[in-house]
């Protein structure tokens, strides 16, 4: 796989077009297994990707499956809102970014899935390269979740 570091990401208006393409990611969800995969970003207006990801889901247990997942990312003044690909689509969160260390962009936000929550962060790092981080807790979820993209060539 031909991965590429581009050019840090310029402002937070400018994110979601940057991250059009296809992206490699590797994935760690703490105390339950690993996955890596491609996800992709595709444009479906001038304000909105459609996000999907494919990829092997790896259990402690040595239980290996294919796994995917879907959303919609649309564009914001200052970040982007994530939506779960529903008809009609269903906002997850948005995402507010703000300049941080190093030349990144960070910004975090929350969301109450019935009695579990979920708080998300995101950090666009000055090589190019972005980091997810789910930390979900509840009554039936309890797990941390960080996935780091490399955009692919």
């Amino acid at each position: 796989m031909n991965e590429t570091v581009t050019d840090a990401w310029c402002d937070a208006s400018q994110v979601t077009v940057r991250l059009a393409g296809a992206w490699s990611f590797s994935r760690v969800i703490e105390g339950h297994g690993s996955m890596q995969g491609i996800a992709t970003f595709t444009p479906l207006d001038a304000e909105s990707l459609a996000y999907r990801e494919q990829g092997r889901l790896r259990l402690q247990d040595g239980t290996e499956l294919e796994a995917e997942r879907e959303y919609i990312f649309r564009k914001g003044d200052r970040g982007f809102e994530v939506f779960f690909k529903e008809t009609p689509p269903r906002l997850f969160h948005a995402i507010e970014l703000a300049a941080s260390g190093g030349g990144a962009l960070s910004g975090s936000a929350g969301h109450l899935c019935n009695l579990d929550h979920y708080q998300s962060g995101y950090t666009f790092r000055g090589d190019g390269r972005f980091v997810i981080r789910h930390v979900v807790s509840g009554p039936r979820k309890d797990y941390t979740m960080v996935t780091t993209y490399t955009r692919v060539a």
